[in-house]
């Protein structure tokens, strides 16, 4: 019998949520009837976790208050004038004002931007219920359906892009382009996360057009031109089509998520085969969601089996203590993490991507090294993404010793971290806690707050983590509930201190596993949990004497001031959309990269300063501390030679 589940539980996990079994969808009436896969836990839709002031939502609030910037006419101007649409604007076309970077009109990935925030401003929208989110992502809706119906009416039935179909063709006949079907993978996401998430159906029949073209488009072709297209980058366009298949159950939908299949990646993965090696990870990573998308609607054994030996593969193998991996955009040769600390480490669309990802096989499994993975990868990575002074971010997070953060402008970069950037700060809220059929997994300690409707339950989490380790959680319940809490016992924790009213609780002493409290939960109940923080050393996987210095589960780099900085902004040639690429942190001469210290010592040598900032001072090297996200403006070091 075909289980029923809500949209906001199927389609999550992908893009943002968009394809695991983790929570899209604003409607519970809105339900699928072609789950096949199996699932241990699910997330809840997006508006029943609201997140409480902390720094996520420091960076929540900056990133929208960026993206509200951001003017529509500007947004569309690249698809007006593809299509052939001019808006009638007081003053003038001429005074609409051009967005730089990848969004220049001679890009070829301009539009991607578009698909992003209509896939942000829908989080926004739900996780917050504010009316402006959905009044932005409705104009920009309203004037994409306008350029849809303008390039129909020129002979490109349901075509919708920034660029026209001559890059699409120049794709199919194998000739230089820079990844149209990624770009339009953007905006289809976008589209289908603001039918599930903003209600707005407009947005679905846009979509459904936009697929109609593409099935006509890519119906005739050969084997061997579909083998020459997917050649060049295409982002989740697999994924797509297979959350709209979900929605629609149009056989169409489905054969063009199938389409998208590129053997020549995935059949190695199949194979258990590792040929990751200087492949390009950002490529690689969206072709897995897909696949997690089919085994979740089928039940696919080979592509559940696929996706579990990719993710082991990468974090196992690649990834660096941040949850970062790649070097240039591209993967390293497993095992070999201390001979790539370099300017060009960890792309943040590699990360996102894996947290997707990481979500689709927690959903699968309930396992707790899931949790443990993606609070390193959050933590570390994404939350330091942003500039707290400026709210823009950055490409990647380099190790280089003595690099520093390099961010975009507010509109003249839009890249595709830029792009997923503000994805990553709009949704915080989706993988705080799970569910199963008896009981809520708690998966971060994120101030936030709860509502589970089927259950009448309402939790409230209180908490200052990283800079404490205590969680509180509030109970409030319509009637008296019997129900498991599953609390996560992370990695890094050797023991966990559990009172329920103020009782301590037996608790088992697994790190990496859950701690389950089952009991007839009263309004009023209280549960106070105690994580100790310790200090532990992550070495490369290559080199026992290269090392980073942990805090529970906070990379500690050392700050290394500013010395011969000459900017954190990447511009040297407006012209040139990748110049991050040949960016010079002109790192001072002589600068400290080793460190006496050993696992032994370590405590006793690395001491705390500032208990707020997580702020530690190394007493003989005399070098200071303190979490990489909380780096900005400034040289650091993160590997340490030890001594």
């Amino acid at each position: 019998m075909k289980q029923m589940i809500t949209i906001a539980v199927l389609l999550a996990a992908s893009l943002h949520v968009k394809s695991q079994s983790v929570y899209i969808g604003q409607h519970a009436d809105r339900k699928l009837q072609r789950v096949e896969g199996k699932f241990k836990a699910m997330s809840f839709d997006m508006q029943d976790v609201r997140l409480l002031p902390s720094i996520f939502t420091q960076n929540r609030d900056r990133t929208a208050k960026w993206m509200m910037s951001l003017d529509v006419n500007s947004l569309l101007q690249s698809f007006r004038n593809t299509s052939g649409t001019y808006a009638a604007l007081e003053g003038g076309y001429s005074t609409i004002k051009k967005l730089g970077g990848w969004e220049s009109l001679d890009c070829d990935l301009r539009g991607h931007t578009t698909g992003h925030l209509l896939s942000a401003l829908a989080y926004l929208y739900a996780s917050t219920g504010e009316a402006k989110y959905k009044a932005k992502a409705d104009s920009l809706v309203a004037g994409l359906e306008v350029v849809q119906q303008t390039f129909t009416a020129n002979g490109s039935e349901g075509y919708l892009s920034a660029y026209g179909e001559g890059l699409i063709n120049r794709n199919i006949a194998g000739k230089s382009v820079w990844a149209p079907w990624y770009t339009l993978h953007k905006l289809y996401a976008g589209l289908i996360d603001q039918y599930l998430y903003a209600n707005n159906d407009k947005a679905l029949v846009i979509m459904k057009n936009a697929a109609a073209w593409a099935y006509r488009k890519l119906k005739p072709l050969t084997e061997e031109q579909r083998r020459l297209m997917l050649r060049n980058e295409f982002g989740g366009t697999n994924e797509a089509f297979y959350n709209l298949y979900a929605i629609t159950g149009e056989e169409q939908h489905k054969w063009l998520a199938e389409f998208f299949y590129h053997a020549a990646v995935l059949d190695p993965l199949a194979d258990h085969t590792d040929e990751l090696k200087f492949k390009h990870a950002n490529t690689f990573i969206p072709k897995l969601l897909g696949e997690a998308r089919n085994y979740e609607l089928s039940a696919n054994a080979r592509s559940n089996a696929m996706v579990h030996y990719f993710w082991n593969r990468v974090v196992d193998h690649q990834t660096f203590c941040t949850g970062g991996n790649s070097h240039k955009e591209k993967f390293i040769p497993s095992d070999s993490l201390s001979q790539y600390l370099t300017g060009y480490t960890q792309e943040t669309c590699n990360t996102n991507n894996m947290l997707k990802l990481t979500r689709h096989l927690f959903t699968w499994d309930a396992e707790a090294k899931y949790a443990d993975f993606y609070e390193r990868a959050l933590y570390n990575h994404i939350l330091g993404q942003q500039d707290p002074e400026t709210g823009m971010v950055a490409y990647f997070l380099p190790l280089l010793p003595g690099a520093h953060k390099v961010y975009s402008t507010p509109d003249q970069s839009f890249w595709c971290c830029v792009g997923t950037g503000f994805e990553n700060h709009t949704k915080y809220n989706e993988a705080i806690y799970y569910h199963d059929d008896k009981g809520v997994y708690v998966n971060l300690f994120i101030p936030s707050e709860l509502h589970w409707k089927e259950k009448g339950l309402r939790l409230t989490q209180e908490t200052n983590f990283p800079s404490s380790g205590k969680v509180t959680l509030r109970v409030d319940v319509d009637q008296t509930v019997t129900m498991p809490l599953y609390l996560r016992h992370p990695a890094w924790a050797a023991k966990v201190e559990v009172k329920v009213n103020g009782r301590k609780a037996a608790l088992s002493k697994h790190p990496s596993s859950y701690i389950t409290l089952e009991r007839k939960w009263e309004k009023g109940d209280q549960v106070e949990i105690y994580y100790p923080m310790d200090l532990h050393l992550a070495k490369t996987n290559d080199n026992p004497n290269k090392a980073a210095v942990m805090y529970g589960p906070l990379v500690l780099a050392g700050t290394m001031g500013k010395e011969g900085m000459t900017g954190t902004a990447p511009f040297s040639d407006p012209h040139v959309h990748n110049d991050y690429y040949t960016y010079d942190y002109h790192v001072p001469a002589g600068l400290k990269t080793s460190l006496h210290v050993d696992e032994k010592n370590l405590p006793d040598r690395v001491k705390m300063t500032d208990p707020e900032q997580l702020v530690f001072v190394d007493k003989l090297d005399g070098v200071a501390l303190a979490p990489i996200h909380r780096i900005h403006q400034q040289r650091y070091v993160v590997y340490w030679d030890l001594k």
